[in-house]
């Protein structure tokens, strides 16, 4: 183990896996031991996603009232003004749903396995509520979180590792999975889409750099079809376009206009047939199969906050996790290294960044973090990666860079999850130079003081 922790490059699979499994223990000790009066595991955003679960296969529609009633604990009668818009249906009949259907299809498997398992044990003789609200329902989609953040993990470090060595790929994907806003939604709510979303633009980006060189259209094709699957799981991921179509520009003066035309035209293609889940449930809730759900208020495109979202204390980027900032000045030599790798991955992040600038709630919401740039996940490791590569004839430094934003993340996640959990004595909210840099530091000792006394 501490050969391991040493030289993870000698195992980067059992590192990975161990840091799985130690996130699925601790997951499932937090549903036992910190379990919500209400019984419910799908909480915020995760709940309109898994509605959309639920309802398909148990009630074989669309129509979710039913559900957020009863995972709301709520009745009709005791809908208020806060509440209403659970009961008022649209034009085509159905409430609102503003989330994404991508990850409600990535966690089907485990709920579908989930369902199985409790008809099985039903007809055993137990009486486990076939229904799909129960715990165990909720919690596969939270353990497929937990595995889709691991493989990806372990996909960005492979794709890192196609340009530098195992050492420096498997600690550059360390430092950003465990010190960056990922790691909370790979263990802490990895019920949410961002786990989802880390998964899919990894796939895409392994695709991508393994097999970069070929300008088959049938590579433009499975491009374009993971770009769409991203897609599905955040709207927003379809900027991976923006990949093949450098890459398609880039052979121009190669292999000329036309070709160039097809290839991009076949992506694009390729990305709306895998896009095609989504625009069917847009049909259905609102009768367009292309829509913004939120309102076009939603996208303020001449307003964007380009320099809050990244460094305010409200959820900043690189405010909060830090070791994005050293991350993203490693794109720089990666442009050296791989033109056109580093400038893909430079159009993906900058169109990332002005996008999540533009939303209305450039913040997030509650959020640890600036939790829309998970998805960005892959490019920040291959940043990372060649930071650490230059520093390559110095070992220690790079474990002793990753341990010291591991370490800033893990206190603030804990003074985090201390405020959340009602201990506002104990832990402020991570805002202003006191409450997201000092405070970290002192809230584990009024914690252990707390429970000691």
């Amino acid at each position: 183990m501490l050969t391991w922790i040493a030289q993870p490059e000698r195992a980067p699979g059992t590192i990975v896996a161990t840091i799985a499994a130690l996130f699925t223990i601790a997951y499932s000790l937090g549903l036992l031991l910190l379990a919500k009066p209400d019984g419910r595991i799908v909480v915020g955003d995760a709940m309109h996603q898994y509605v959309q679960l639920r309802s398909a296969v148990f009630d074989r529609d669309l129509r979710f009232t039913n559900d957020y009633l009863h995972l709301y604990g709520l009745t009709p009668q005791t809908i208020d003004d806060e509440t209403r818009w659970i009961i008022e249906t649209n034009a085509t009949g159905h409430v609102r749903n503003l989330m994404p259907v991508g990850p409600a299809l990535l966690w089907a498997p485990a709920f579908l396995l989930t369902t199985a398992g409790v008809w099985l044990v039903d007809h055993a003789g137990w009486h486990y509520p076939l229904d799909g609200y129960g715990r165990l329902f909720q919690a596969s989609a939270g353990y497929t979180g937990i595995a889709a953040a691991a493989i990806a993990a372990w996909l960005s470090y492979l794709t890192a590792a196609a340009f530098f060595d195992r050492r420096t790929a498997i600690w550059a994907t360390l430092a950003i999975w465990l010190g960056s806003s990922a790691v909370y939604y790979s263990v802490i709510s990895p019920a949410y889409s961002h786990a989802p979303s880390m998964l899919a633009v990894s796939v895409f980006c392994f695709a991508w750099i393994r097999t970069r060189g070929r300008q088959t259209l049938g590579r433009y094709a499975v491009l374009g079809g993971l770009a769409g699957i991203a897609a599905l799981m955040r709207w927003q991921d379809a900027i991976l376009l923006i990949v093949p179509a450098i890459e398609a520009g880039a052979s121009i003066r190669r292999d000329g206009w036309l070709a160039a035309v097809a290839r991009i035209s076949m992506s694009v293609a390729c990305a709306l047939a895998a896009f095609t889940p989504q625009m069917f449930v847009w049909q259905r809730l609102y009768g367009h199969p292309l829509t913004i759900p939120q309102g076009a208020a939603f996208m303020q495109w001449r307003q964007p906050a380009l320099v809050a979202v990244l460094f305010s204390d409200n959820h900043g980027l690189f405010t909060w996790t830090p070791v994005i900032a050293l991350a993203c000045l490693g794109l720089v030599p990666l442009v050296r290294r791989a033109p056109l790798v580093g400038v893909g991955c430079i159009a993906f992040l900058a169109i990332s960044w002005y996008v999540n600038a533009a939303v209305a709630d450039w913040w997030a919401g509650e959020a640890f973090g600036a939790r829309r740039f998970v998805g960005c996940f892959p490019v920040f490791v291959l940043g990372m990666a060649a930071v650490y590569d230059g520093w390559r004839t110095h070992p220690a430094r790079i474990a002793g860079c990753t341990a010291v934003f591991v370490a800033l993340t893990f206190l603030l996640l804990v003074q985090y999850q201390v405020f959340m959990h009602g201990a506002r004595a104990i832990a402020p909210y991570p805002k202003g130079f006191e409450g997201l840099w000092l405070a970290r530091f002192v809230v584990p000792f009024r914690l252990l003081h707390h429970l000691v006394k």
